[in-house]
């Protein structure tokens, strides 16, 4: 017989909490799971060494692949190119036009980088994102924003680059007293915040998704009823499959995130609003 039969349906609940407490299980998952202990001191944690990894995989992954090139290429060096020639022509050129192949380097390697650390999510051992805490996405936001002032600015002067921002051509002037604070929100604010609070929500949804099915799995198969304990099959199942929707996820939210970045330093080299 359980050890907690003839208890009602919230005890039974809770007992079987607490019994799945006692097997070191967190559940149910929560904000504190992306709060990971420090490794060594507290500028040093996982999402740390996951960053620093990252670089270091790229760098390897470019020289090694670069470091002999030839007319008819390797499968490494094909695959650098290739996503060299993805991001070059689907996203700089298309969102920059010729003025957007100097920064596709740039773009690679952010695309690169932003595609690598959410793969992290799905790979044994890593298991989670670095972009699924909000300051590394607000770092990689941060650049964008900085870059896209200073290329405006550069062009246009402090002043052009500011009319060009907030003032619509064509509008009556009475019509700016309202539209001047949307454009500058829109410009200075909206842009840098979404950014970086789309790659962290779809990260952080992601990373908390997986540990429902997967920590949800173990919970049932703790129950004592061995049907209960027969729906954790279905529990892992749906942990596999959002694993490899978490892939396609990963890889459009670096793509999403490099086409906006592209899209604002387009915009602040445009001659017109």
């Amino acid at each position: 017989m359980p050890a907690h039969a003839g208890l009602s349906s919230a005890e039974d609940d809770t007992v079987s909490a607490e019994l799945v407490a006692a097997e070191g299980l967190p559940w149910p998952p929560g904000v504190s799971d992306f709060y990971l202990p420090e490794v060594a001191g507290p500028f040093v944690t996982k999402f740390t060494l996951m960053a620093w990894l990252a670089v270091g995989l790229l760098i390897i992954f470019f020289m090694v692949t670069y470091r002999n090139p030839k007319l008819v290429p390797t499968k490494g060096q094909w695959m650098a190119e290739s996503i060299y020639g993805l991001v070059r022509d689907n996203i700089a050129k298309e969102q920059m036009g010729s003025a957007g192949v100097r920064f596709a380097p740039y773009f690679t390697v952010l695309f690169c980088y932003i595609a690598l650390t959410n793969l992290f999510g799905i790979i044994p051992g890593l298991q989670i994102s670095p972009n699924s805490h909000i300051a590394f996405p607000i770092v990689l936001a941060a650049i964008t924003y900085v870059m896209y002032l200073y290329l405006g600015m550069r062009k246009h002067g402090v002043g052009g680059y500011l009319k060009q921002s907030l003032i619509l051509p064509g509008i009556p002037w009475p019509m700016h007293i309202l539209l001047i604070p949307i454009e500058f929100l829109q410009t200075f604010i909206n842009r840098p915040v979404t950014l970086a609070v789309r790659l962290f929500a779809n990260m952080f949804a992601g990373h908390l998704i997986l540990l429902v099915f997967t920590i949800g799995g173990f919970v049932l198969l703790a129950s004592d009823n061995i049907f209960i304990q027969a729906t954790s099959v279905f529990s892992f199942i749906m942990a596999i499959v959002m694993a490899f929707f978490e892939v396609l996820i990963a890889l459009l939210q670096a793509y999403v995130f490099v086409t906006l970045s592209a899209n604002y330093m387009g915009s602040a080299l445009a001659s017109e609003h």
